[in-house]
């Protein structure tokens, strides 16, 4: 059980954080209630799944593609940098020599190197149009009440889990628009409301006092007095009807039994005790704030959740931006820890027979230009990336599109983000030309632009 800081203040502190736990999420104004109603609301598809769920694991800033997937090892030094390739399990198709163990899965995979799109380099833009596949144009700044949503909203209001359990979790940041700057669009509900945001875990899950307050019962109020204050809340309920038969008050009395279902339900406790994962298992993810929170996303997965959502980056600017120092960044860190992540993700996916209900989609927000500045870096690069995919009706060991020879433009089957999230929609069971309505009652189309490839489904 995650453990809860201690408090100077029992009285202040007990009423602050049950408010809090019983009455809401305290993240974002959502209320935990009031997010569970929306929940409630929900709409059949005409797509049978082939996906259950789906893992975003998202390297925020724009990772390298020339230095990963989709290497250039005949080209000159100002293009192909310091890395050599390997071979990988799929054979004829080679990645950087610091993915070896993500290598060992390739034949699991299907790898896009044909990605492009045509909005501005800037990271506010090109991660919107990533992660929902549309293209907002240089509106400059972060998240907008009127942004379209992600994915995990969209999945979370048209196919709740089996289990009281969150629908759509978020970790381990908020990532900002450059350091200080506003949350980055994309991530958000947006014009489906606040009450269709993710669950933000904020805390470090490598930390030893790691703990999602938000979702953790304090220590004297135990689920018997949860229970007791469910009876009273019933009770108001039998009172306020007898007076005026107010329906709206049995309803929210329905959610608010949800919300401490929530609270107290095995399946979200045990998903949220790293604890419970022996030292040898987090030792594989990585004993870092990124590889821990993958490990929780496979938890959550397991335990019911149907979207997490790793941004790996604390802002835009901080990791994967590699302007400069490149090479040493991707060397000491980012490939290390990102090759740790990720193939352990995979292979425990696998090992559970889970991959093939569980989506994996590794992305960025576009890649990296192919001439290497001054600075050792590689700068914003739109007109041509890679991603990778895994599970959940994606073919497997499959290389889909090429670059050219310097992996400046696609050079054959060129992709853009609405296909990408096309296909996600597709196997996950939400047609992708599905309209839903804003605040305003407008018609808003899922995926304006872009296509369901099935050449990339098995």
């Amino acid at each position: 059980m995650p453990r809860v800081p201690k408090t100077t203040d029992r009285r202040a502190a007990l009423s602050r954080r049950h408010v809090l736990q019983v009455g809401g999420l305290g993240l974002a104004g959502l209320s935990l209630p009031k997010y569970l109603e929306a929940r409630a609301d929900t709409s059949t598809t005409a797509l049978e799944p082939k996906a259950d769920s789906c893992i975003v694991i998202f390297l925020n800033g724009g990772p390298s593609h020339l230095d990963m997937w989709d290497m250039k090892p005949d080209t000159g030094e100002a293009i192909r940098g310091e890395f050599q390739p390997i071979n990988t399990s799929l054979p004829g198709y080679q990645v950087c020599e610091l993915l070896p163990r993500l290598s060992r899965h390739v034949h699991r995979s299907t790898v896009v190197r044909s990605m492009h799109h045509g909005v501005n380099n800037s990271h506010a833009a090109a991660v919107y149009a990533a992660l929902t596949g549309h293209d907002r144009g240089e509106i400059g700044g972060g998240a907008r009440p009127d942004d379209n949503p992600n994915p995990g909203s969209v999945l979370a209001m048209l196919r709740r889990p089996d289990k009281p359990i969150v629908p759509h979790v978020h970790l381990p940041y908020i990532t900002q628009e450059g350091r200080g700057g506003p949350p980055q669009p994309g991530f958000f509900g947006g014009y489906l409301g606040r009450t269709r945001d993710p669950l933000f875990v904020l805390s470090d899950p490598n930390a030893a006092d790691f703990a999602v307050p938000e979702l953790t019962l304090l220590s004297d109020v135990s689920a018997g007095r949860l229970a007791e204050r469910r009876s009273l809340l019933a009770g108001l309920d039998r009172r306020l009807q007898d007076g005026s038969g107010l329906t709206a008050a049995d309803q929210m009395s329905g959610f608010q039994h949800l919300a401490l279902d929530l609270l107290t339900s095995e399946a979200t406790q045990q998903a949220l005790d790293l604890a419970q994962e022996s030292a040898e298992v987090r030792e594989k993810y990585g004993r870092n704030r990124y590889g821990q929170s993958t490990l929780l996303g496979r938890r959550l997965i397991e335990a019911g959740t149907r979207m997490v959502t790793v941004s790996w980056a604390p802002d835009a600017n901080a990791t994967w931006d590699t302007h400069g120092g490149n090479f040493q960044k991707l060397r000491s860190t980012l490939l290390p820890e990102f090759d740790a992540a990720c193939a352990s993700l995979i292979e425990d996916l696998a090992d559970r027979g889970m991959l093939e209900r569980t989506i994996v989609a590794v992305m960025g927000d576009f890649g990296r230009s192919p001439k290497i500045n001054k600075a050792a870096g590689r700068d914003h690069w739109n007109h041509c990336y890679s991603l990778m995919l895994f599970g959940g009706g994606f073919q497997s060991g499959l290389i889909y599109g090429s670059s050219d020879k310097i992996g400046a433009y696609p050079s054959s089957d060129p992709l853009i983000p609405g296909d990408i999230i096309a296909g996600l929609y597709h196997l996950l069971g939400i047609p992708r030309d599905l309209e839903l309505t804003d605040a305003l009652n407008r018609p808003r189309r899922l995926v304006p632009t872009g296509n369901v490839i099935h050449d990339l489904f098995a």
